[in-house]
């Protein structure tokens, strides 16, 4: 979550009254993410978050994305639900922005995860994937293998100036992962990004899921695969496998992964590395100064794609 966007208390009054929320008690700006603006909001009705819709997230991919989440709250999964407006609608326009109100979870997101959370998160992606197997609308994955390339092409200029030889190590990557990407792996609804900052604790269990904004149907897999690079790896970009091992038993605990599957997760692993090493270069390279929100440093993620290039099976995520 992050702020790109300003929002003033009477431009607040005249989108809220599209809304059965009662008038406005609390609201700041959150400055954590990266994709969207996004704002604490409090009412006499409750909590909720204030989503506009900013980089990255297409306005006519927001049906999908809000009724996925109603979608998987209806079965039983913690995730935001969008609060229809009058008349049913579940978003409007907010300085020139598509925005929407979400109802306000619970929880905190941890720092340095513990094998047990690794678990626990791997079993809630799986009841995901479950949840998920009859929504019936579709979105392919845009930041898949198919959008990799334009966005190398887009950074290739700078990619040098943030670490010695990484247009020269993207490329290569770009040719292996393009020659060798699997496709024909069970598929479905995918989170895409669940990384810490996107799973919410309370007491030592899963409070909800947040962030949906990159969800999309794609291998079942791959969202593991993204896991893995996002819960799994200390600061000095070492692998922990006690960690990646209770993330694969949570979510095996639930559905068990076919031989395809495990023989494919190391470059899954990889693609799933390099889709983050190239969007945070691209936000490190095209940093507005006045957004409240600092970029993510890509070189994390160069240091995880070294590591996958350097596995040979599944084995070393401890599977």
């Amino acid at each position: 979550m992050a702020v790109y966007t300003d929002v003033s208390f009477e431009e607040l009054k005249l989108f809220l009254a599209a809304y059965d929320l009662g008038e406005p008690h609390v609201f700041k700006g959150i400055a954590e993410g990266v994709s969207n603006s996004n704002y604490f909001l409090q009412t006499a009705r409750g909590s909720f978050i204030l989503t506009l819709y900013e980089m990255r997230v297409e306005a006519e991919h927001l049906p999908f994305y809000l009724g996925l989440m109603e979608h998987l709250s209806q079965r039983g999964v913690c995730c935001p639900v969008p609060v229809h407006a009058q008349g049913g609608r579940m978003t409007g326009d907010l300085n020139g922005r598509p925005a929407a109100i979400l109802t306000f979870l619970d929880g905190v997101s941890l720092r340095r995860p513990q094998p047990e959370h690794c678990q626990l998160a791997g079993r809630t992606m799986a009841e995901l994937h479950a949840a998920g197997a009859d929504f019936q609308q579709k979105r392919a994955n845009t930041l898949g293998p198919s959008g990799w390339r334009k966005l190398a092409q887009d950074c290739a200029a700078s990619a040098d100036t943030v670490a010695p030889g990484l247009r020269e190590l993207i490329e290569d990557e770009l040719a292996v992962l393009e020659a060798g990407w699997p496709s024909h792996l069970p598929a479905g609804v995918i989170h895409a990004d669940l990384f810490p900052d996107n799973v919410l604790f309370v007491a030592d269990r899963i409070s909800g899921i947040i962030d949906f904004y990159f969800a999309c149907n794609d291998a079942l897999a791959y969202d593991l695969a993204v896991a893995l690079n996002a819960w799994c790896f200390e600061n000095d970009g070492a692998f922990n496998i006690t960690n990646g091992r209770a993330l694969i038993a949570g979510y095996q605990a639930k559905r068990p992964l076919k031989r395809e599957e495990r023989d494919a997760l190391p470059i899954l692993c990889r693609g799933a590395a390099l889709r983050f090493l190239l969007t945070r270069l691209y936000d490190w390279v095209n940093h507005n100064p006045a957004a409240l929100v600092r970029p993510k440093d890509p070189r994390e993620f160069l240091r995880r794609l070294r590591f996958h290039r350097a596995v040979k099976d599944a084995g070393a995520y401890g599977l």
